[in-house]
């Protein structure tokens, strides 16, 4: 007699897991308001249907089963708000009135007496006693909010958890690329011809991404694993290479050496697509014999870098002819400002002049000899000849090589210079912009991407604009001057902050006003706004208040301990989490005494994953969205509707009350509801793909976007994922949420599932997937293709593949070299200037090495910022000889709030542990 249907009567509802940036779909079936069962997607593109440990256990936050097979709810889950009062050794239930008026009067007592408005003359309006920290699990609408709310304060201490793990990947990437952020998606990795897994245990880690890996393998290619641990990874690969941790640019400036060389790089790319044949001020050089680049400032601690610049033969005046990309800046509406001009590098093609990057590059990295290379790292030779030989044979025009980091590369005092690296070895191979090929960031937490793209971090706006600084950025037509490229696409950046200023102050945002920009709080440049440094700030009574948004860092961040001795100095603590976590908790802490601790805490009860909707992106950039599939358990509350809520009253207070600029805080259009006058997370959506202010519709690309005040939008690289006008109030019918597995290419591009940004690109800088004249390096892996006439694509154009007439006519643009929009040289930067420590990646020993730097004078970096700092006590090699290396597990994630309470995750991996070797055992 077969069973009914265990799945009968029940009402399916799309969810994203809340773990790794893989972006896994999740379905959830919910009968009679309860979830029955939770599974994978078969129909989702990246995991089919497939979930690790972690993901299958996603129904254990909100119920679990006791030993005797029943149900229970979870007993630790947070449903309720609580409050710990000033020497209180309990906690004590609060209801949410009481809270959102005690919290708002605490922010603004601690804003008014505490506030900066004049930094040497200039408008700052900040107020550093405030503090705010995570949103990486929340959605990218919460993540917006999050930040809209701390900087409408006047905060500026703003972070999360990219931070912690990925902000390197930025600041390596970007100045390389002109982006920040993985290059390909999850499933290209199928179309690689050599994979490089370094500075990942992927398959433990992002399980995801070995499903991939696999398909690669099958098709023959090569998986090399380069790590300090004999991992999971390196049990599957063919190729592992032991090496010493803090020695991956020794590492990767051999592969470059070797490559340059042995001249294996792929010249064609190479000379039309980066930088390769600029040539450098002559006075540039870098001095192996006290390791510092030309220009070193010892008093100031930082590099002159005029010497860092390219010759240059020509200034070109910006063109602001009708029709031209430049046209717009002297239409009504857009503020008056004096534009750069276009500074052309001169070049040598023949590669001859000694000045050239390439030349200066082979000379750098001349040093990096394979026996060099092997005393540094500790990689047997004949591994090191195999993996070199191995992954430079990418470098024939139709291979392709991939490269998948984590944190391995990122979490280094040298990490953004780790991830140069690797991008100047993909660079030289022609392994960017194709499939099967990039750098690929395999991030950790789920919308880590998309709280790092909505700037939930102090030196960013939204969508990567600069965050304004007193000292450059005294007003806007300044910020205009500064920020805009002569050349390539940020011509546009102005555009792009005046729909940021028209969203986030409405109809207070006009031209006669400066669309606002003096509300927002500037950033000084004397002053580190970052993670640590907000801790030091707590440490010297400067920081008062912390807003801890999803975040643990109690357990996460480095030193835990001065950590937490510096929250026991903050007048008030505000944690939205879901369980209680040892931030909230702090003061419960073996090493605290509670009844000296005079810091209030709210701990305020956060919706679930799937207790609440919105949108979030995966490490490829694919935005997705959550369907609600359940009501919030008890009183709990979304982050949207405790971020509403609390700053709807502290908004109230000052139109009531007054304050200190109450401006900045009233004049914040924060009227997120839908035509029932609800509060709608969709609102929010709506405001981040960006609107007409007059017709109220929404913008299908960032191209609609203008520099006069008609439109506005939150993040300009989201414009078009949210943007059906007739459907706007249903989420699933949006280009976010399309279910479409068509692949007519092959190559698992998936155009018609969600929406990748920007413009649904899937494979970033594809322009240099063809050679100048257009003409794919390999036909089986085509992204793009010139056909004489007109641009024929299997992915969406990263590159100027049309432009309008005079009379508004769309035309082709033939294929040129202009690959790299995102640069003003709209070519990749091999010799990287704006790097702030080296053009070039360097090896130095990290700053607790017991090891000799044996490729240069120095030991480790000169611009390690916290050296000098108390905290930084450094033992001995004598004293401490032994390097230890951290490492994840499939079965548990970050800090444990989610994991350690499922109770079967738990019983997989029931305690810590600490592999040594039998040598060092012994």
């Amino acid at each position: 007699q077969p069973y009914p249907w265990k799945l009968s009567n029940t009402q399916e509802f799309y969810n994203i897991c809340c773990y790794c940036s893989g972006g896994c779909g999740t379905i959830c079936s919910v009968s009679d308001g309860k979830l029955v069962n939770l599974e994978g997607d078969p129909d989702h593109p990246c995991n089919i249907g497939g979930l690790c440990p972690k993901g299958a256990g996603l129904a254990g936050f909100r119920k679990i089963i006791t030993k005797n097979r029943q149900e229970i709810d979870h007993p630790y889950r947070i449903t309720r708000p609580r409050v710990r009062r000033p020497g209180s050794t309990e906690w004590e239930e609060i209801s949410w009135a009481q809270a959102i008026e005690e919290m708002a009067h605490a922010i603004k007592k601690t804003r008014d007496e505490n506030y900066t408005p004049y930094e040497d003359g200039v408008v700052v309006n900040r107020c550093d006693a405030i503090a705010s920290f995570g949103a990486a699990q929340l959605n990218n609408e919460e993540c917006y909010l999050a930040q809209k709310f701390a900087r409408s304060l006047g905060c500026v201490q703003i972070d999360n958890q990219t931070r912690v793990c990925h902000s390197s990947t930025v600041s390596g990437l970007a100045p390389t690329f002109g982006r920040g952020s993985m290059t390909s998606h999850w499933s290209d990795i199928q179309n690689a011809d050599v994979i490089m897994t370094i500075g990942s245990n992927n398959v433990e880690c992002h399980p995801l991404s070995s499903r991939w890996v696999h398909k690669a393998v099958d098709k023959g290619a090569k998986w090399i694993v380069v790590d300090p641990r004999f991992n999971r990874s390196a049990a599957q690969a063919d190729i592992y290479s032991k090496i010493r941790p803090g020695t991956d640019i020794a590492f990767f400036g051999g592969l470059i050496n070797y490559i340059l060389s042995n001249k294996l790089y792929q010249k064609d790319y190479v000379l039309s697509f980066t930088n390769a044949s600029y040539l450098l001020n002559p006075n540039y050089k870098f001095n192996p014999e006290d390791g510092l680049f030309e220009g070193w400032d010892a008093k100031k601690g930082a590099y002159d870098t005029h010497t860092w610049q390219y010759q240059t033969e020509e200034v070109v005046p910006w063109n602001s002819d009708p029709g031209q990309p430049g046209a717009w800046i002297n239409a009504p509406g857009v503020p008056k400002f004096n534009p750069p001009s276009l500074k052309v590098p001169k070049k040598d093609k023949s590669l001859k002049d000694p000045n050239c990057v390439l030349n200066v590059m082979q000379r750098h990295y001349a040093r990096y000899t394979p026996e060099t290379v092997c005393k540094v790292t500790g990689i047997d030779p004949e591994v090191l000849e195999e993996v070199y030989s191995t992954y430079a044979s990418s470098g024939a025009p139709e291979k392709t090589a991939t490269i998948l980091y984590a944190l391995g590369q990122t979490q280094h005092h040298n990490g953004s210079q780790n991830c140069r690296a690797m991008c100047v070895v993909q660079l030289l191979l022609g392994n960017v912009g194709v499939a099967g090929g990039g750098i690929n960031a395999l991030r950790g937490e789920p919308n880590v991407q998309g709280s790092t793209d909505l700037a939930v971090s102090s030196p960013d706006a939204p969508g990567y604009l600069a965050w304004p600084i007193a000292q450059r950025h005294p007003n806007l037509s300044t910020w205009m001057a500064t920020e805009a490229y002569p050349d390539g696409f940020y011509i546009n950046k102005p555009k792009f902050m005046i729909s940021l200023l028209k969203e986030w102050y409405g109809d207070n945002a006009q031209l006669e006003n400066d669309y606002c920009f003096d509300l927002f709080p500037k950033r000084s440049a004397k002053k580190n706004d970052t993670t640590m440094a907000t801790f030091y700030g707590m440490n010297d009574y400067i920081c008062k208040g912390y807003l801890v948004w999803g975040m643990n860092p109690c357990h996460c961040s480095a030193n835990a301990k001065f950590v937490r001795n510096a929250m026991a100095k903050l007048d008030w603590m505000i944690v939205a989490d879901w369980y209680e976590t040892e931030t909230a908790s702090f003061w419960k802490a073996p090493d605290m005494d509670p009844t000296q601790i005079q810091t209030t805490v709210y701990l305020l009860p956060a919706a679930l994953l799937y207790e609440k909707e919105g949108s979030l992106v995966n490490s490829g950039r694919w935005i997705q969205w959550r369907q609600k599939a359940l009501e919030p358990a008890g009183q709990a509350l979304s982050d949207f509707e405790i971020l509403t809520k609390l700053f709807n009253r502290i908004q109230q207070l000052y139109r009531k009350e007054g304050g200190v600029n109450p401006d900045q805080v009233t004049k914040v259009n924060w009227d997120y509801r839908n035509p029932e006058g609800k509060l709608d997370v969709k609102a929010v959506s709506q405001a981040l793909n960006g609107y007409d202010c007059k017709t109220k519709r929404l913008v299908n690309t960032f191209s609609e976007l203008q520099g006069d005040g008609s439109t506005a939008s939150g993040i300009w690289i989201y414009a078009g994922y949210y943007n059906n006008n007739e459907a706007r109030w249903d989420p699933m019918e949006q280009p976010m949420t399309r279910r479409s597995k068509e692949d007519p290419s092959g190559l698992g591009l998936y155009l018609g599932w969600s929406f990748a940004w920007p413009a649904n690109r899937r494979v970033l800088y594809n322009r240099a997937s063809a050679d100048v004249k257009g003409k794919p390096w390999n036909k089986d892996k085509m992204l793009v293709s010139w056909d004489g006439k007109k641009w024929v694509n299997n992915d969406v154009p990263d590159f100027v593949a049309t432009s309008k007439n005079p009379d508004g006519s769309v035309k082709q643009v033939p294929p040129n070299n202009k690959a790299f929009m995102m640069t003003w040289e709209q070519n990749a930067r091999l010799f990287a200037y704006p790097m702030k420590d080296g053009p070039l990646p360097e090896h130095y020993e990290p700053f607790e090495s017991p090891t000799k730097n044996l490729l240069n004078g120095r030991g480790t970096s000169p611009l390690i910022l916290f050296a000098d700092k108390p905290q930084a006590k450094r033992g001995t090699k004598e004293e401490f000889p032994i390097v230890a290396t951290s490492y994840s597990l499939t079965e548990h994630w970050q800090s444990g709030t989610q994991t350690r309470n499922v109770p079967w995750i738990v019983q997989t991996q029931p305690s810590p542990f600490v592999e040594v070797s039998q040598e060092l055992a012994k």
